[in-house]
């Protein structure tokens, strides 16, 4: 094979890759389209349109979630709008916001299990472990069976590097779910801060 061959060859390969990529490439957006369209005909009339083109408009959003902090912030007193507000914070990791939120819904309504449970997972992500550890504890006085706060007081009490306190909770999750997927890290944590 001559040089010249070989060149041609070694045209005639990129250019089979090349329009293979583009018909590929074509045949995934028409599938795309084709799901799009058959998943949009399975809906109810009046749902809104699927697809990228009408997603929904990032100034009207951020205008709706700054409403919703407003009014949170002008209505001390009424419960949901801290939670929505703390949920919202939340949401983009501002985490002492939604924490400052989830205290006064917790002051309105201090029996609220739900709060209390929040407030110990937002603390946690927070990486505030003593209040995370707090809040967690109260949340398993009011409901001991309740898998993903005793899973949270295992995980504020490993951050904190109390082993003793740790091996309780996962003692305690270990009970309530022996196949619970978050028991083999605990584990091995632990095992770490017992060393």
């Amino acid at each position: 094979m001559n040089r010249e061959n070989l060149l041609f060859a070694i045209i005639g390969l990129l250019l089979g890759f090349i329009v293979g990529f583009m018909f590929a490439s074509s045949m995934s957006q028409k599938a795309a389209q084709t799901q799009t369209a058959s998943a949009s005909q399975s809906l109810p009339a009046d749902h809104p349109p699927l697809g990228a083109q009408n997603a929904p408009d990032p100034a009207a959003m951020r205008e709706q979630v700054t409403a919703q902090i407003t009014k949170a912030r002008n209505e001390p007193q009424n419960f949901d709008a801290q939670v929505q507000a703390a949920n919202l914070f939340y949401q983009i990791q501002r985490y002492d916001q939604a924490i400052e939120f989830l205290l006064k819904a917790n002051q309105l309504k201090p029996g609220d299990y739900e709060t209390v449970a929040n407030l110990g997972l937002v603390n946690l992500d927070a990486t505030h472990y003593d209040q995370a550890e707090k809040w967690y504890r109260a949340a398993v006085k009011m409901k001991p069976d309740d898998e993903r706060v005793v899973a949270g007081l295992a995980a504020a009490t490993l951050g904190k590097g109390d082993a003793k306190a740790a091996a309780d909770a996962i003692a305690q999750l270990e009970k309530l779910n022996p196949s619970s997927e978050d028991l083999p890290q605990f584990k091995q944590k632990l095992a770490g801060l017992q060393k």
